[in-house]
């Protein structure tokens, strides 16, 4: 039985930084290589969309795990999409693919047998094949009508075999692609809630600021004239951290946050006896009630504050976001 020897942190580390810049040398060469076929490739993606049809991703092995991934990236940002598995294809999964469909047929090698016997059917049908691969002059590349080729340097493998490098390559095509054609069909948020509106991205992408807002009496306001003192009774009876300063018709004036009164109290011994149009926060930041909540977020970061008062299209105050609620609606 083989000894274990206790492991040497640094040798560790060392060596794993040595498969990332690897892969990083892979995908800098894929960068440095994009070129006309590669806008090709999107051409002819995007005339199969418009006409109906769908990318088909084809692979083996690693190829073939990767494959689903890119069409699943694809198919989430808006670009019909499906894998092909080549075997089960040549035992009645053929029926997937129609004429106004796009094959793109993934092998590094361009030799893979099972791939390479699929074509000849795929060619009866009528659809194009479109190669990834890393061999220009490969039997794959010779029975597509394009060849986009991702050469990398070499795998990160020490044996230069297990795909490592050309994996990762792969899959950043593969992103690549997705994210113009995404352009290129100007898919907006919008369009990407309605195909994601379950789990956290449905979540922060689907709810909007009225939906995780205070309201009513957990989002307490006050008029002018009024202390500070009754103020912070307000803001205790809501649990709130922030009181909006309104006018008659609830036109938002301003805003007084408890870190306001702990600042001002350490200057004023009188304040709580202080008008609160004297003491609040004059233009705020507010937010209109129909805003996506993830907007929140970016708020809430960018100008560090915990508090947002809600607006309505006329100005008029209707609710309040406070951070510590934000965990609950499971969109941060």
């Amino acid at each position: 039985m083989r000894s274990v020897s206790v492991p040497d942190a640094g040798l560790i580390l060392q060596r794993a930084k040595s498969v990332l810049d690897c892969e990083i040398e892979g995908l800098q060469a894929l960068q440095a290589g994009l070129g006309e076929e590669f806008v090709q490739l999107v051409w002819l993606s995007l005339e199969t969309l418009r006409r109906g049809g769908k990318l088909v991703l084809c692979g083996v092995g690693k190829s073939g795990h990767i494959s689903k991934k890119i069409a699943a990236t694809l198919a989430s940002t808006g670009s019909r999409a499906s894998f092909l598995h080549p075997v089960e294809a040549m035992h009645g999964d053929l029926g997937e693919v129609a004429p106004d469909d796009l094959l793109l047929a993934v092998s590094y090698s361009g030799e893979t047998e099972e791939l390479l016997g699929l074509l000849r059917a795929i060619k009866r049908l009528g659809v194009k094949v479109v190669a990834l691969t890393g061999k220009k002059d490969s039997s794959l590349a010779s029975w597509a009508e394009l060849c986009v080729p991702m050469p990398v340097p070499r795998e990160a493998c020490p044996f230069n075999l297990a795909p490592t490098t050309t994996t990762t390559a792969l899959t950043a095509l593969g992103d690549a692609l997705a994210m113009v054609l995404l352009d290129q069909r100007h898919f907006g948020l919008n369009d990407y809630a309605l195909l994601h509106p379950a789990g956290a991205i449905g979540r922060s992408i689907t709810m909007t600021v009225k939906d995780c807002m205070r309201k009513g009496d957990t989002a307490p306001s006050v008029r002018p004239g009024m202390t500070v003192r009754e103020a912070l009774l307000k803001m205790t009876a809501a649990k709130s951290g922030a009181v909006a300063i309104v006018d008659e018709e609830d036109k938002l004036l301003g805003i007084f946050t408890d870190g306001d009164f702990r600042r001002g109290i350490t200057k004023n011994d009188g304040m709580l006896q202080a008008k609160i149009e004297d003491v609040m926060t004059k233009n705020p930041i507010c937010i209109e009630q129909n805003r996506m909540a993830v907007e929140i977020l970016k708020l809430l970061e960018q100008r560090k504050i915990d508090d947002i008062l809600v607006v309505d299209e006329n100005g008029k105050f209707i609710g309040l976001v406070d951070i510590q609620d934000m965990p609950k609606f499971k969109v941060m």
